[in-house]
């Protein structure tokens, strides 16, 4: 199957994203990036002064980089909605319950804290297709922008949305079930010093949880320096260090979660979909008896759903064909290893505070500790290597390394699993193999990337 996305330049798996100040991520390019989103989500139907939500995360670029899409949506007659510093996952919240045409986050992720990005949402919240993202694209490319700029009374407004925290804080407390507290629950946090610094202390501390606070303290540059979703060890050494009953590691705009148990052990999203989803197929509550993951998700999760009368579908890697395969096919459960989760009753997008929620709430109803629960599956070994190599050519056109593959693919048939795949953005070539022997998985893998460097023609 083909999980490639069309091609767009601008936008890449998730919005654009480079260093900030630096080509693309300017205030220029957000004046007219702003700009093209209103004209957009104006000549879709919307208003003749469409509502864009703007928020942002906690990078030292973010205000310098919001001021500049504010212009651009202002000069083409739209109305901003500020939100100020908030999740991902809040903007695609507050984009709907606001009423907005669109909404804009200002975040580059798990990315260090010079990088800054762009994520667009429509106004149902979701992100937008490759198609729209390419519209948008051809927008900015095609000299029209101008002729659409407002003057006089139509030049458009700002107003701050001042509870836009306590909006986004209700709305997650509202996921929690009804007939649970976590009062008794210790829980060590850590928010990456992100965009969910204020929030996710907020909700756990409401629902009853004694919160221990790690990287909460965001000054500009310190977002995701060496602590979040990425470098779980600091969670860990937490949880170890007070007893607590969970850890929590957000990333920079906490739209993914790693989880850690009572033991310190590191808990993934490939575990949260199986423990989720075994007591969604218990109840017979989830739609299709399916989960949606991509190709990177562990073996382990497929074998214990299967195991569970379930069955998981796989997509290309991104959270956003993950949802867009949920929408598809009327799923309502899905993620990504890495702690992108989605759950379609709760939310449109991945929000790693209502993923841990759900875990949580799961802990306290069955009065487990989270190291029992995660047994739920049982991981198969699983070895990633990357090369970087001078260009990208289709893996069809490298006759070696197809014929290599072929042959791996035979050796695990029925035992495990392989992936070969070139980064979207770089000419990196990617070669995941999965399955029980890891020796016999590191063969594969040095085997196969000494076959693509030969048929590119790299010494070795």
């Amino acid at each position: 199957m083909n999980f490639s996305p069309p091609v767009r330049h601008l936008f890449g798996t998730d919005g654009v994203r480079g260093r900030a100040n630096d080509d693309p991520i300017t205030p220029d390019l957000c004046v007219r990036l702003g700009g093209a989103v209103t004209v957009a989500a104006r000549r879709a139907g919307g208003r003749l002064a469409p509502r864009i939500v703007i928020g942002r995360d906690t990078r030292l670029s973010g205000p310098m980089l919001s001021s500049a899409l504010v212009a651009g949506v202002m000069a083409m007659g739209g109305h901003v909605l500020d939100c100020g510093e908030v999740p991902t996952p809040g903007v695609a919240h507050l984009t709907r319950v606001l009423r907005a045409d669109a909404g804009l986050v200002i975040s580059a992720s798990h990315n260090p804290f010079e990088d800054n990005g762009i994520k667009v949402f429509g106004a149902d919240g979701f992100k937008l297709p490759d198609a729209l993202e390419a519209d948008i694209e051809r927008l900015l490319a095609d000299g029209t922008l101008g002729a659409e700029r407002r003057g006089g009374a139509a030049i458009g407004g700002t107003e701050p949305i001042a509870d836009a925290t306590e909006r986004c804080v209700a709305h997650l407390r509202r996921t929690f079930p009804d007939d649970l507290d976590l009062k008794g629950i210790r829980v060590a946090l850590d928010a990456a010093n992100g965009a969910a610094y204020r929030v996710a202390p907020a909700v756990l501390s409401e629902l009853g949880a004694q919160v221990v606070a790690v990287a909460c303290s965001p000054d500009g540059t310190n977002i995701n320096d060496d602590c979040g979703a990425l470098h779980p060890e600091h969670v860990r050494s937490a949880v170890l260090r007070t007893g607590a009953h969970v850890g929590i590691a957000l990333d920079g705009d906490a739209d993914r979660v790693i989880l850690v148990d009572e033991r310190g052990t590191t808990v993934d999203g490939d575990v949260v979909m199986a423990l989720h989803a075994t007591r969604l197929l218990a109840r017979d509550a989830l739609p299709h008896r399916t989960v949606v993951a991509t190709v990177m998700s562990n073996l382990g999760l497929e074998h214990a759903l299967t195991a569970a009368g379930g069955r998981l579908l796989r997509t290309g890697v991104g959270d956003r064909y993950v949802v867009e395969e949920m929408q598809r096919g009327g799923f309502r459960f899905g993620g990504e290893q890495s702690g992108h989760l989605i759950f379609l009753d709760h939310a449109t997008t991945g929000d790693g505070v209502l993923a841990a929620l759900q875990v949580l709430a799961i802990l306290v109803r069955e009065g487990r500790p989270l190291s029992e629960l995660a047994r739920v599956m049982e991981r198969l070994p699983q070895l990633l290597k990357n090369v970087t190599l001078p260009a990208r050519r289709p893996i069809a056109d490298l006759p070696e390394l197809s014929r290599g593959i072929a042959g791996a693919e035979a050796r695990l048939h029925g035992r495990g699993r392989l992936l070969v795949r070139w980064s979207g953005t770089e000419p990196k070539l990617r070669v995941m193999a999965e399955g029980p022997d890891s020796a016999e998985l590191e063969a594969i893998c040095d085997e196969l990337i000494e076959l693509a460097r030969r048929d590119l023609g790299v010494e070795t």
